[in-house]
């Protein structure tokens, strides 16, 4: 009973008739024999310890069920991270209840090893309920499944002696508000953002009425690239040639075309995009993005909803200047793993490269909403934060993120741009010190407060970046590579023509 008595000073107490209810209904439970479940109960609330019940159940749908069901998983992922962070962000620490005296309950339900947390909210219950509300609000046939399961997982806290009924129901409360959390985030990020910016007109770009000199290069694949709407490609653009080949073949391909072709055109997500942006601008060619990846943040944020758009501004002529992002070998850093490269979209160091680095190991063998799942659990209980050497000041960061042009919206790695012309890169860092969840979690709440002891923001043409440690990774735009021992990163204003409708 000793590490029970560690809990007696608390700064919040349960008094009254709530106190009294929690404990008759925790002994009523005690006293209480169900068949079988002496076996089963304990062992269910074993297998959902760190979450691996639920990353195995998400790994299950994705693999047996329907690409809706692949998403339902995610979603589910994604709820009990809002609700495993939040209680081990906020409801440990700030509700520091002792866990019951076991007294009553039988020997043969008690865990080996007792928790040495706090007991107010239950993390079991939490994690059961938001796994299951994040896939039922998605599929509520899974959701219907789950539901049994969820309550035997949170009913077994109880049974083992492990929690009082209220840190139960008030952890199963905060998990369904969790999934509710995750459906709004997931709708916002939804939204059609393909609103035109305030790019620069490109008024040398060629109009191909019907397609002739445009090479569109297809990684069939990316994300939804073979149903992407290339009938309607050959359709509006019959003169185009299109060439479909996989991800390996892709930059030899791209290269190819770019070399030969008036307009070069790509089909597929952002790091096909990125390929594409690279090979236009070595080979000094208009671009052309048909919309083909899962999510198409470039496009969006360039103003493309679908290939109708593509197909229309190519035929027409319309195009824009838009900046591009540079990261390359600084001084000392030329004989590292990495080299040069572009960015449409964002630059990484710290927690995201590693979660992308574990998530494109697993994905082929298990999918990619489990292998998610798996890669934050790992990140968030395993990774250190990086130390550098950002502008001449030594530094401890758990994510460095540079954007191409202003990002709107708060937290460490906002979405949305208004604008790609902006010429500017918009850095924000996680400062290093606790944990990544804590921090991560504090960096998307507090937003780009300049003042904020974890998160800070600012607007750069340039960053330099030296003492990378050996070995560490970077993001870029979806992709994944080596740092070299320094970088600077820049901005290249008007570097690349796009087409988009006017």
């Amino acid at each position: 009973m000793a590490n029970r008595a560690a809990h007696t000073q608390t700064p919040l107490t349960w008094h009254g008739a709530a106190a009294q209810w929690d404990r008759r209904m925790f002994d009523a439970v005690a006293r209480r024999h169900w068949h079988g479940a002496d076996r089963v109960l304990p062992g269910l609330g074993r297998a959902a310890n760190h979450g691996m019940l639920w990353a195995g159940a998400a790994a299950a749908i994705a693999v047996i069920g329907s690409a809706r069901s692949r998403k339902a998983a995610v979603r589910g992922a994604a709820s009990l991270a809002v609700a495993s962070a939040t209680i081990n962000t906020v409801g440990k620490w700030s509700v520091r209840r002792p866990r019951p005296l076991l007294d009553g309950v039988p020997v043969v339900r008690q865990q080996a090893t007792q928790p040495q947390t706090t007991s107010f909210p239950s993390g079991h219950a939490a994690s059961a309920f938001a796994f299951t509300a994040g896939v039922a609000l998605e599929s509520p046939g899974w959701g219907a499944a789950l539901v049994p399961v969820a309550a035997s997982v949170a009913f077994s806290r109880v049974y083992t002696g492990v929690h009082y009924p209220s840190d139960v129901l008030a952890g199963a409360a905060l998990g369904v508000a969790a999934g509710f959390v995750v459906r709004r985030l997931a709708r916002d990020a939804q939204q059609v953002r393909a609103v035109p910016g305030g790019e620069r007109a490109a008024a040398g770009a060629p109009a191909l009425p019907d397609g002739t000199g445009l090479a569109v290069v297809v990684n069939t694949g990316s994300g939804t690239a073979a149903d992407a709407g290339l009938d309607v490609l050959r359709a509006r653009l019959p003169g185009a040639e299109v060439i479909e080949c996989e991800g390996g073949d892709l930059p030899a391909q791209l290269a190819e075309a770019a070399s030969r072709a008036t307009v070069l055109g790509v089909c597929g997500g952002d790091g096909t995009v990125n390929a594409a942006a690279t090979a236009a601008l070595r080979a000094g060619v208009p671009l052309a993005v048909f919309p083909g990846g899962t999510l198409n943040h470039f496009a969006l944020d360039l103003g493309l909803a679908g290939v109708e758009d593509t197909c229309r501004a190519v035929a027409q002529g319309h195009a824009v200047h838009i900046a591009v992002g540079r990261f390359s070998p600084g001084p000392r850093g030329a004989s590292g793993a990495g080299g040069s490269g572009y960015f449409l979209n964002n630059f990484s160091i710290g927690a995201y490269p590693e979660l992308l680095r574990h998530r494109l190991r697993w994905a082929p063998r298990i999918g990619g909403g489990p292998a998610a799942v798996l890669a934050a659990w790992k990140v968030l209980r395993a990774e250190r934060p990086v130390r550098l050497r950002l502008a001449g000041r030594p530094r401890s960061v758990w994510l460095l993120f540079a954007g191409n042009g202003t990002y709107h919206g708060t937290g460490p790695t906002p979405r949305r741009r208004d604008t790609l012309g902006e010429g500017l890169l918009d850095v924000r860092l996680v400062h290093g010190g606790g944990r990544p969840g804590p921090r991560l979690l504090a960096a998307a709440f507090t937003g780009p407060l300049t003042r904020s002891p974890v998160h800070v923001a600012t607007r750069l043409r340039s960053l330099r970046i030296g003492d990378i440690p050996e070995g560490t990774p970077i993001a870029y735009d979806g992709e994944y590579a080596k740092a070299p021992s320094a970088l600077v990163l820049d901005e290249l204003p008007d570097a690349l023509t796009v087409y988009r409708p006017r």
